[in-house]
């Protein structure tokens, strides 16, 4: 899975010097941070609907959604996909609630 999150990052990254007249992605590094985050919040908001809904093909494609905003903004900020697994993988075998405590103590 991480191959496609690591081409998909690539194509993002190169999207950052494309007109933003001639791609979706450039548009959205044009207009900055809020709109970015602006657009992940639409389609979490979209995401939750379809799960509420029940409809397993829209919670798929709502995902995908907002998963390439969520990877958009990663780029915007210089983020790789890798640093987030590597986050995803400390917290393997760690209970959620250990976890959240410790980030409370620091």
């Amino acid at each position: 899975m991480s191959d496609i999150l690591d081409r998909l990052a690539e194509v993002l990254q190169q999207r950052k010097s494309a007109n933003p007249e001639d791609s979706y992605v450039a548009k959205l590094y044009h207009k900055g941070i809020n709109t970015i985050t602006k657009k992940i919040g639409e389609e979490a908001a979209e995401t939750i609907i379809a799960a509420k809904d029940g409809d397993r093909e829209q919670i798929i494609y709502e995902t995908a959604d907002l998963w390439f905003h969520t990877l958009v903004m990663l780029t915007h900020a210089d983020i790789k996909p890798s640093e987030v697994l590597n986050e995803l993988a400390r917290r393997e075998g760690i209970s959620g609630i250990d976890e959240k405590a410790s980030r409370e103590k620091q």
